[in-house]
């Protein structure tokens, strides 16, 4: 295991050093000089000079590139040009508001899914278990920013329980205004996810109930649901696992349009305005962040699936 552990620790290095080629290529590929966004509009031939100079875009591409990998080993993303803040502090302040979107939302929607995937299996042919498995295909058809604004609709304009959007200006420090603000777009984030999530978990639930493991403890008498949980849970559990893992690395990516939708000051807000503003250093810095953060999912997915079924721990498993 510590083996696999450490050769999965290479591939994630390597991995990111092919985004960090990837990520400089796209950067130099995006229309506009960084110096005319960090300087604006009316700025003279030697001023911009200056200001190549300054942020090394004069040098060539190949001592560019080793400055850019060797900043971003160091977590060192500059600074803004718009705001003149240190990238890495902005990117810090906007995670307080995706971090708990996308964990809360994921948290939630896998506390709905995993027990309505089992019902729906065990019961299919049950008018609860098709209706279960109707939601699902339903939720799945909803883009999330019409759910978005169809609970704004219902729970802030309608009934008035929840506000529409928005987040307080200082943030956690009242953890009351903070976490009111975010149950909507959590709860969003939760029955788009938990939608997805049932149809696998249905699915893994179907092949344990077929198994002959699960027909065995049966036939020596163990009731149902103590099969099922004491059988069948942990096996079906391991394709969920990696599900759960593109899940939550997809939800992260994708809370750009919830924080859109309701007006959060989140990463994906920051990475938006970055590209309207060619503001270079914040798109760099967001999109290392966010492919850092999926990579660790996955390493993380990876791991747990092994921790849950020895059977990938052993040779000639072809990985």
């Amino acid at each position: 295991m510590a083996g696999y552990i450490a050769r999965r620790s290479v591939i994630l290095i390597l991995s990111l050093f092919v985004a960090a080629i990837v990520l400089f290529a796209l950067l130099r590929l995006l229309p506009g000089d960084p110096a005319n966004a960090l300087l604006g509009v009316g700025a003279t031939s030697e001023q911009i000079a200056a200001a190549r100079a300054q942020i090394g875009s004069d040098q060539p591409l190949m001592v560019q590139f080793l400055r850019f990998i060797t900043s971003l080993a160091r977590f060192d993303f500059g600074t803004s040009f718009v705001s003149k803040a240190p990238v890495l502090g902005e990117i810090a302040n906007r995670m307080s508001v995706t971090a708990p979107l996308t964990l809360g939302g994921f948290l939630v929607a896998v506390v709905i899914a995993v027990p309505l995937g089992i019902v729906a299996a065990a019961r299919a042919n049950r008018w609860y278990g098709a209706a279960i498995s109707i939601f699902s295909q339903f939720g799945i058809a909803i883009p999330v920013f019409w759910l978005g604004i169809l609970l704004v609709a219902l729970f802030a304009i309608r009934w008035r329980i929840f506000p529409s959007g928005g987040f307080p200006l200082k943030g956690w420090e009242r953890p009351g205004e903070a976490a009111v603000a975010l149950a909507l777009p959590v709860l969003t984030v939760a029955l788009v996810i938990a939608a997805s999530l049932i149809r696998y978990v249905r699915a893994s639930t179907l092949d344990v109930l077929t198994s002959d493991y699960l027909r065995t403890a049966r036939a020596l008498g163990a009731r149902f649901p103590e099969a099922l949980v004491r059988h069948g849970i942990r096996n079906g559990a391991v394709p969920v696992v990696s599900i759960l893992g593109i899940e939550l690395a997809t939800t992260l990516l994708g809370a750009v349009v919830v924080e859109k939708v309701f007006a959060l000051p989140g990463l994906g807000l920051m990475l938006l305005l970055a590209i309207q503003q060619r503001d270079y250093p914040n798109v760099q810095g967001v999109l290392f962040v966010s492919t850092l953060i999926v990579l660790l999912i996955g390493f993380a997915a990876d791991i747990l699936q092994r921790f849950i079924d020895p059977r990938l721990r052993t040779t000639g498993t072809g990985r």
